[in-house]
């Protein structure tokens, strides 16, 4: 593997970070420099749509619904070519909710994002991005 290979897996794997921020602090238009003009987003997963960004981001807006919420990623699987990419990161989501009550809920939610990288004059970005829940706990 040389610099330049090594300097592109860093840029890809970052993507995945950037994309986590943008949603974690509610910057949503930060996900236009996440994403190929292009991109296909498919959250059908956790019951959303499968499109392009701007359909997306209406779904990734309903988080709103939680008071709060945090994303970790973990292990990450990339298979790498010259001006492509495709992996998979680990990710945690542990999101509160308020009940009716005003006591505060803990939503945990486990899985697996699989994503394609395009190379582009802009850099990197996500042509492809596939959330996969493996499974959600919901506090009492």
């Amino acid at each position: 593997m040389d610099v330049s290979e090594l300097i592109d897996r860093y840029e890809i794997t970052a993507l995945m970070t950037a994309y986590t921020r943008a949603v974690d602090t509610r910057s949503w238009d930060a996900l236009d420099a996440v994403f190929s003009d292009d991109a296909v987003l498919d959250y059908s997963s956790p019951g959303g749509p499968v499109g392009p960004l701007s359909e997306a981001k209406t779904f990734i807006r309903s988080l709103e619904g939680f008071t709060r919420w945090q994303h970790m990623l973990g292990q990450v699987d990339l298979t790498y070519a010259t001006d492509s990419a495709s992996g998979t990161t680990y990710f945690y989501n542990p999101m509160i909710a308020t009940r009716a009550d005003g006591a505060e809920q803990l939503w945990e939610v486990g899985g697996y994002y699989h994503f394609d990288a395009v190379r582009t004059p802009d850099g990197w970005r996500l042509s492809k991005l596939v959330d996969d829940i493996v499974w959600t706990r919901v506090a009492p």
